[in-house]
């Protein structure tokens, strides 16, 4: 399959080469339905302003956005030009020549530096450490926090507080904190919980829950260069995280076992949990007063930092490649060179897109646009990811199937989960003759 793809890209170039291709007037870019989607149409209205060349990012909703995309690059279809892929899917994607390599770009184009570190990492590259890159860092994002400030400001809860753990109130800088403070505000029969975490194991919620303790924790989910698992997905660092996230579910809300972004949100609109765990892309919705009465008291802070300093998160959010059966690459590729420029992604950010922008990122005027910006600049910068080989589905749920039961129902101990989800990925691995 590479070799095919080589021959069709040695093609492509030779065509721009010589400029003999008819200079495409429309392009499409596919992604998920949802607000960022909507903020890409704006920039692309622009794009065509300046340029006349009329760019659509047709949608379809989140649940049939993987089957829908695959379906197409399966049967090699050009109904899009480009695609607004999750991370997860550059090793299928690029294995089975559906992305066209844009190695050559990032180099011209200096992306690795122009990109935040973390994000053209888990965004564009594959294999591991490669340097072969498929995607552009598009909608960066991760997991962060929102929490109650008028629940932590409270004077006598402040005093509480401390009195009881012997250090102040204030947004926890550790997991360890965050535990305590959640143990602080549960209160059950106040119908006030301490905190709200992704449990929903019907995707990658509660695997993506997980992670932030995990990584924080210092621990890792395996080797992605060499495919090895034992001692690491079951590491004693994974353990003590997986432990954590355990105890933190005993302070959620009653019925939290199958929640995600949509009902974390809500712990914080409906006065459920002091602190609730979320990816970025949703908290546009928590500072708008229209979907959440509590805007005004509603924080933002990072993942903390786990027993050893370590901090890291989540990553979601998605990186935008061009695709190998599109008739229009020519002018795709002009349309990528357009939307990493500085005053681009400047614009993408001010719309309401997430920008991976480093130079953007760090800029004062972004981390002051809105209350949660600062937290975004923090985390993109240490973001982790999941697996992104070809056969990540099954991956993710033999994890589900195996930390799903410990957490919600605390069956087993972590160790022993952690050991058997290692024999169930060494299982995997060898099936796709990956760990020889």
């Amino acid at each position: 399959m590479r070799k095919t793809m080589a021959g069709l890209f040695a093609g492509v170039g030779l065509m721009w080469a010589c400029g003999t291709s008819a200079q495409a007037q429309e392009l499409t870019i596919f992604w998920a339905e949802w607000d960022p989607a909507n903020y890409l149409q704006e920039l692309a209205n622009e794009y065509e302003a300046e340029t006349g060349v009329k760019v659509t990012v047709e949608t379809t909703p989140w649940a049939d956005f993987q089957t829908k995309a695959f379906t197409e690059f399966n049967a090699k279809g050009s109904a899009y030009d480009m695609v607004v892929g999750d991370s997860q899917w550059i090793g299928a994607a690029s294995e089975a020549g559906h992305y066209v390599d844009l190695t050559d770009f990032f180099t011209k184009h200096n992306l690795t530096q122009v990109m935040a570190p973390a994000t053209v990492k888990y965004y564009a590259e594959y294999p591991a450490n490669s340097k072969k890159y498929w995607s552009v860092p598009a909608e960066g994002d991760a997991v962060g926090w929102s929490y109650r400030k008028d629940w932590f400001e409270d004077p006598k809860e402040m005093e509480a507080f401390k009195a009881k753990y012997g250090y102040d109130l204030a947004p926890p800088k550790t997991w360890a904190e965050m535990r305590d403070i959640a143990e602080f505000f549960h209160r059950p029969d106040q119908k006030r919980y301490g905190i709200a975490i992704y449990t929903d194991n019907s995707y990658d919620g509660l695997v993506m829950g997980v992670e932030n303790a995990i990584f924080s924790f210092g621990g890792e989910l395996g080797d992605y260069q060499s495919y090895k698992v034992d001692g690491i997905i079951n590491s004693e660092k994974n353990v003590k995280a997986l432990e954590l996230y355990r105890e933190l579910y005993g302070f959620t809300p009653p019925g939290w076992a199958k929640s995600f972004f949509v009902e974390n949100n809500q712990a914080i609109t409906e006065n459920l949990a002091a602190m609730s765990m979320n990816y970025f892309a949703f908290f546009p919705a928590l500072v708008n007063e229209a979907s959440n009465p509590n805007a005004k008291v509603t924080g933002f802070f990072a993942n903390p930092a786990g027993p050893n300093g370590e901090q890291f998160a989540a990553l979601g959010g998605q990186g935008i490649s061009v695709i190998s059966y599109s008739k229009n690459q020519e002018e795709a590729m002009k349309f990528l060179e357009w939307f990493i420029k500085d005053e681009t992604q400047k614009r993408w950010a001010e719309l309401g897109g997430y920008t991976a922008s480093a130079k953007v990122l760090e800029s004062p005027e972004f981390q002051n646009a809105t209350p949660y910006n600062k937290a975004f600049y923090e985390t993109m910068f240490k973001v982790k990811d999941f697996w992104a080989t070809p056969e990540y589905a099954e991956l993710l749920i033999q994890m589900n199937q195996r930390i799903y039961p410990f957490v919600t129902a605390g069956q087993g101990t972590a160790k022993e989960v952690l050991d058997s989800l290692a024999a169930d990925w060494n299982a995997t691995f060898k099936k796709y003759g990956r760990n020889k």
